[in-house]
């Protein structure tokens, strides 16, 4: 059995692109944390600062300004420059 995964954007222009390397471990990588000003992503995002600190990751936050729109291009650079990975919340 086989699964396709779609895009919810715009499919006018396909493109293939390659997954990045997987990090090997979370000692000493940066890993970001994105809260994307849904309610409570905070909470979510606290905890695991705290579980990835304990497994020796690095965490840095950042916050979109709102959620209904894509984060700003400065914030996708700024953490695309400063992290091994990110991890985006949503809650509500």
């Amino acid at each position: 059995m086989s699964t396709k995964v779609f895009d919810p954007t715009s499919e006018q222009f396909t493109s293939i692109v390659e997954s990045p390397d997987r990090l090997t471990s979370l000692e000493g990588a940066t890993i970001g944390l994105l809260d994307i000003s849904k309610p409570r992503g905070d909470v979510f995002l606290d905890t695991l600062e705290s579980l990835l600190s304990e497994k020796g990751a690095i965490p840095k936050r950042y916050i979109k300004p709102t959620f209904t729109k894509p984060a700003p291009v400065d914030l996708r650079h700024q953490i695309a420059t400063q992290c091994d990975a990110v991890i985006e919340a949503l809650a509500d």
